[in-house]
Formats: structure tokens, C-alpha cells, sequence
């Protein structure tokens, strides 16, 4: 019988993950690049295949991704450049378990995989997951393009831009254009801040680590496509190491007494993009599916 909280995401709507029926889901689901229209042509876009400029190349140009982590003025590591989470083209995942048209993480189908017991949901939590795993998972924000929100976000099938300065660090991400700020500048999170789809992010360096800690999370947030909740009452702290040039791992621990009966913790990697651009995806523009969620 199939298990609405504990087994891997195998139905949506009635629809099996089978092969044949992935593209259906990508669509029914909203992650698909080219799935709610917001994607232009590949074939228009401007500087798709320019190579990056300043990156490490071997003898024969192309990009050397095994090469030392790169530092900033004052000897920090660099996270500057373009990302996506690191999925092998083979991922060897069971049938069912993901979806295979789409180069997603499987974190983004369940963010605790890697965890062996699965994650400690409270009861609150495993009730909102009935809810809104009950009509396949139509009110997934991201389904009705709301914005990505981090730490989902990592692993969305979409790429992510790292501009880092001294006392700055922006994230972007091309679903609908969205930004993200890490204030490293010394500040401390508020005691009691207004809930936005990203929280409020501020971060200081532990060695060669940048830990990044968070709170101010909208209560009605998604962290997977299982529905695994992040609620206002979270702190969520990501810990980025380059490991070199080419990966960056990213610890995400998530403390929400709320929505989890225990802190937990999972790392995810990210894949540097080089000779790369990012592209326009507005979810809303020429948007034509949610009405079929209704």
C-alpha cells in the first residue's frame, strides 16, 4: 500500500513515476525548464557558449575542475560563479525514485534520502504532509510560481549564480529572476523578523568555511516535492566548503522544533558551470497550467 508520508514519491495525482509518465509529472509538477513556458529558446540566448573568463583551463581550454580552490584578496575562499547541484548523468536511482528526463538532485524529491531513519517529523509535520501530498502535490508553491526558496532552492533544476564580495554575498537563481541575500558584515539575525520566502541570511567565515545562518522563513514553505516542511519557527544553517574548483559541498541543518521533533542535517554538492549563462525563466509569462491544478 502506498505511504503517503514514508515511501519514496511514486504517485502524484494518481500517476505512477513509471518511465513513460516522468515528462508528465515534470509538467503536472511545474519543474520541468520549458514546463510552465518561461524559458526562451536556447537558440536565442545571448552568450549561451561564451567561455568563462579567469578560470583555471587545462592544455587543451578546457575547464579544470580539479583545480585549487580559489581565494579572494584577503585569502577566503571564492564561491563566485555559476552552480547546479551536482547529479551524475547516471544517477542509479531505483525506478520511481526519480525523475529521470529532469538533471534534478534527489534531494529535491526528498530533501532527508540521505538520512537513514528518514526525517524526524513531528505530527504537525506528517499532517501537513497528508494534506498536501492528498491531491498530488498541486499546492507546492513552486508549482503555481511562486519564488524559490532556499535551502530548496540548492537543488532545483535551475542554475545559480554566486556573486561574492567582502561584506556581501548574492545568490540568483533563474526561476522568475530571484536574488537572495547574505549580509557578511558583521550584523546578527533579528530576534523577531517579518517571514519572507527566503528568510533573512547573515554569515561569518569558520576557517575555510562560510557558515550561513538563517531565520524568518515563511510558515507555509516547501523543502521537497514530498512536502516536507520549514516553518517560522526554524533556523536553518548551510555550511559551504569548496572542495575545489569544480564542487562545492553544502551542509544544510535545519533546527525547526515545530515541524521536527530533532535537529537534522544533510550535505548536497554543487557542480561549477563554466562557459555557461544563465537564462530569463519567468514562471508567469505565457503560464497556462495551474488552471488544470484547480
Amino acid at each position: 500500500m502506498f505511504d503517503p508520508i514514508l515511501d519514496p514519491v511514486r504517485v502524484f495525482g494518481g500517476v505512477p513515476l513509471g518511465a513513460g509518465n516522468m515528462r508528465t509529472m515534470a509538467i503536472r509538477l511545474g519543474f520541468a525548464l520549458a514546463v510552465l513556458g518561461g524559458v526562451p529558446a536556447v537558440s536565442l540566448a545571448q552568450w549561451l557558449d561564451f567561455p568563462t573568463p579567469g578560470i583555471p583551463r587545462k592544455t587543451d581550454g578546457t575547464p579544470d575542475l580539479k583545480a585549487p580552490v580559489p581565494r579572494t584578496s584577503d585569502g577566503k575562499p571564492d564561491f563566485s560563479g555559476m552552480w547546479f547541484a551536482n547529479v551524475p548523468s547516471k544517477d542509479g536511482c531505483r525506478t520511481g525514485d526519480c525523475i529521470q528526463e529532469e538533471r534534478m538532485a534527489r534531494e529535491q524529491i526528498n530533501i532527508g534520502m540521505s538520512i537513514k531513519e528518514g526525517l524526524p517529523y513531528t505530527e504537525w509535520s506528517k499532517e501537513q504532509m497528508v494534506k498536501r501530498r492528498a491531491n498530488g502535490g498541486r499546492d507546492d508553491p513552486h508549482t503555481h510560481c511562486m519564488p524559490p526558496n532556499f535551502p530548496r532552492a540548492w537543488t532545483l533544476p535551475q542554475y545559480i549564480k554566486i556573486v561574492q564580495t567582502p561584506r556581501l554575498m548574492v545568490v540568483l537563481h533563474e526561476f522568475n529572476g530571484s536574488y537572495r541575500q547574505i549580509f557578511m558584515d558583521g550584523r546578527k539575525l533579528e530576534k523577531d523578523p517579518n517571514p519572507t520566502w527566503n528568510g533573512h541570511s547573515v554569515a561569518h567565515w569558520d576557517g575555510d568555511v562560510l557558515v550561513i545562518e538563517t531565520n524568518g522563513i515563511r510558515d507555509d514553505m516547501w523543502l521537497d516535492l514530498r512536502g516536507s516542511p520549514v516553518t517560522e519557527s526554524a533556523r536553518v544553517t548551510e555550511r559551504l566548503k569548496r572542495i575545489n574548483f569544480g564542487v562545492m559541498q553544502i551542509e544544510i541543518a535545519v533546527d525547526d522544533s515545530k515541524a521536527y521533533t530533532r535537529p537534522w542535517k544533510v550535505t548536497i554538492e554543487m557542480a561549477y558551470q563554466a562557459d555557461a549563462a544563465m537564462l530569463e525563466e519567468i514562471c508567469m509569462d505565457d503560464e497556462q497550467d495551474v488552471e488544470m491544478y484547480r
